[in-house]
């Protein structure tokens, strides 16, 4: 046998000759070349897809070469998508793979371009791009096969429009959040130190935020302490000068330092001129900038605090400043001894090696800001925010009492990793394998959501797909494309050309943007281009009574063969809304029980009182069938009891009493017993 038979008769004997036929043909989108995306790259071309396109964002790391196999360590710093596919190809030279390196999200990648795939492979790691794939697909009407993994645990989900739930047809959780005044003045745990470096002090010095004041007024409105607030207001206001001084490459004086005077010890002390806020809890301690690079800073006691440890001591995470001194440390040694393992990563830092990193890494990112880079935000795999997050958040947490991280810890934790395992990627991307094998064939019977458990007894859990959820926003959408010229296109004619004859009333948004309402369509004489709607993006029509489904155009190019002179292609033919679901409506209150007190009596004209009549209460009765029935007739435990004090209940007028019928007298001969008639009449 040919070594070209031979190295397809195991895939052509597994999958059938038609279904293997098939995959030479097949054209996947696999997006993600991490952990999950190289061992499903290397299950695929194995397989015998013939077509591949490979699309990742990021640069190969050290830290992937643990679990990412098609790399090496020569690979480090080069892109993943290019790298993966170079490795790959010689798997199977029968199969084309085409790498890019770039986002995903970029508006090249529209849905004219998802459409000439026919199934796509999710690798990703984040929340953001999965649910711009879902939607993508959802609009292309492309199969899609989402994917993850946590630790041991992953998942398998295969999503299909109008077929099976979308990925948003279930809500995510939301991230963790922590109060402003908690992150920006109180903090309590290292987590808090690093959140406020991650995403307060990076955005401050180096993103597009200058003055944050969005999120203040939010925080006052949500009934955050106001003096509290107003502080935080003033200090946002003296970032400027910092800001312009990291920026300026005549500023004379070290930037790093106007930047540590300016956080570590002019607003800490701001927020220590607030007394109340330091009466149930520990204040922090302005830091002092020369004195710790000379080796003579001593924690003063501020405010009532204790005074605290010597220059090198590392913060303890008791919250008292002063138990800090019994863990002196000096160039990241305790007690004389290495204070861990010869990886720099995870050596601990003392406050001068922090500061000495501090304005290391604030040098490196004002030089990257000088030559041009206009925003800079936090990347785990950048060294120099990597360093500067780790530094800063490691000396605010010395001057709360806090206890300090590593810059392992702080990437761990900054970054939100959790740790991949090698074994839980390679099951996963053979399950998603399988899962594409049963979308091509369109089995969709034989689908499945797929979980790794752990549990022993079942490790692999198999659920049947659900349907699509009525309520959600994405799949139960409406799609067309619109072919244009955002330059030339004008928004009114567009609503108006898709609604056609349709007269009822809609709102118009993109993404979140509201661009006009029934009683505001100033934008209908704009362009899209004017109004930033451009190729990538959607343009939503919703109906404001809420009966129909929501329109969504995806914005794309005109093709080449175009007439010059025209501006749009409407979609044809339009599109239609389906009838949107509504909801059962909420059960009837339940009526009031009513009560069993008689009513007042009422007083007629002439002063006498009408009594109404009491009415009779059900009694229940044995009857022969054993179980208990309503009846006017007396119960059972009360003929009981009269006849227990020697009285004879009698059904009616007419009954004769039996001989020897009554109670039994002291000695045991029965009495007579005395009858008495009551008429009710």
């Amino acid at each position: 046998m040919s070594t070209a038979k031979a190295r397809t008769a195991h895939a052509k004997a597994i999958l059938g000759p038609e279904l293997h036929s098939q995959l030479a043909n097949t054209n996947v989108l696999l997006v993600g070349a991490g952990g999950i995306g190289c061992e499903l790259l290397k299950n695929i071309v194995l397989t015998g897809f013939g077509r591949i396109t490979l699309l990742d964002l990021d640069t190969i790391d050290l830290s992937n070469l643990n679990r990412q196999f098609l790399f090496k360590k020569k690979d480090v710093k080069q892109s993943k998508a290019l790298v993966a596919a170079q490795t790959a190809a010689h798997f199977n030279p029968n199969v084309r793979i085409t790498p890019i390196h770039d986002n995903i999200k970029e508006p090249q990648y529209d849905v004219q371009w998802y459409q000439q795939f026919d199934i796509v492979l999710n690798a990703l790691d984040n929340l953001d791009a999965r649910r711009h794939v879902n939607k993508m697909c959802m609009a292309a009407q492309i199969p899609l096969v989402e994917s993850g993994t946590a630790g041991y645990l992953g998942q398998v989900q295969p999503l299909l429009k109008d077929t099976t739930e979308c990925f948003d047809c279930i809500p995510k959780p939301t991230p963790k959040t922590f109060p402003v005044c908690t992150i920006r003045s109180t903090p309590s745990q290292p987590i808090h130190c690093i959140v406020w470096s991650k995403s307060y002090l990076m955005g401050q010095l180096f993103g597009e935020d200058e003055d944050a004041t969005g999120e203040l007024d939010d925080a006052e409105k949500h009934g955050e302490n106001a003096q509290e607030i107003d502080t935080l207001r003033k200090e946002v206001q003296a970032f400027k000068t910092v800001r312009t001084a990291l920026r300026s490459s005549n500023h004379n004086e070290d930037a790093a330092k106007l930047v540590f005077q300016k956080v570590f010890n002019s607003d800490i002390k701001n927020l220590l001129s607030m007394a109340d806020m330091w009466k149930s809890r520990s204040p922090p301690i302005p830091l002092g900038y020369d004195s710790i690079l000379n080796g003579n800073f001593q924690c003063k006691q501020t405010n009532g605090a204790a005074p605290t440890g010597p220059l090198n001591a590392i913060a303890s995470g008791s919250g008292d400043a002063s138990s800090s001194s019994s863990r002196a440390t000096t160039n990241g040694h305790t007690n004389g001894v290495a204070a861990g393992p010869a990886l720099k990563d995870q050596r601990t830092l003392s406050l001068k090696d922090n500061l000495e990193l501090f304005i290391s890494s604030t040098n490196r990112l004002a030089t990257r800001l000088r030559n041009g880079e206009e925003v800079i935000t936090f990347d785990k795999d950048d060294d120099d925010t990597l360093d500067f997050v780790t530094a800063s958040s490691n000396l605010r947490s010395y001057a709360y009492g806090i206890d300090g991280k590593t810059r392992w810890e702080v990437k761990e934790m900054a970054g939100n990793i959790i740790p991949a395992i090698a074994t839980t990627n390679a099951i996963i991307s053979g399950l998603i394998v399988l899962q594409a094998l049963q979308m091509l064939k369109k089995a969709y019977t034989k689908l499945r959501n797929v979980h790794i458990q752990l549990k022993p007894s079942v490790p692999l859990s198999a659920i049947r797909l659900s349907a699509p959820n009525p309520e959600c926003g994405i799949c139960r959408d409406t799609y067309a494309p619109l072919l244009c010229d955002p330059s030339r296109t004008l928004l009114g004619d567009v609503v108006k050309g898709v609604l056609g004859d349709d007269e009822r009333e809609v709102s118009v948004y993109e993404d979140k943007r509201v661009l006009s309402d029934p009683d505001w369509e100033d934008n209908f004489e704009r362009t899209l281009e004017s109004i930033n709607v451009t190729r990538g993006k959607f343009l939503t029509i919703v109906d404001e009574e809420g009966e129909w489904s929501t329109i969504s155009l995806a914005v794309g190019t005109l093709p080449p063969n175009h007439d010059a002179d025209e501006a749009y292609i409407l979609p044809s033919p339009l599109p239609r809304p389906t009838k949107k679901h509504k909801p059962a409506p909420p059960p009837l209150e339940t009526p009031q029980k009513k009560g069993t007190k008689r009513p007042l009596p009422v007083e007629l004209e002439d002063g006498v009182i009408d009594l109404a009549p009491t009415p009779k209460k059900p009694k229940f009765h044995s009857a022969a069938s054993g179980k208990r029935k309503f009846e006017d007739g007396p119960s059972p435990s009360k003929r009981r009891r009269l006849e227990e004090d020697g009285l004879v209940l009698m059904d009616g007028p007419n009954e004769v009493l039996d001989e020897g019928v009554g109670a039994a007298g002291p000695n045991g001969v029965p009495m007579e017993a005395e009858v008495i008639v009551i008429d009710d009449d």
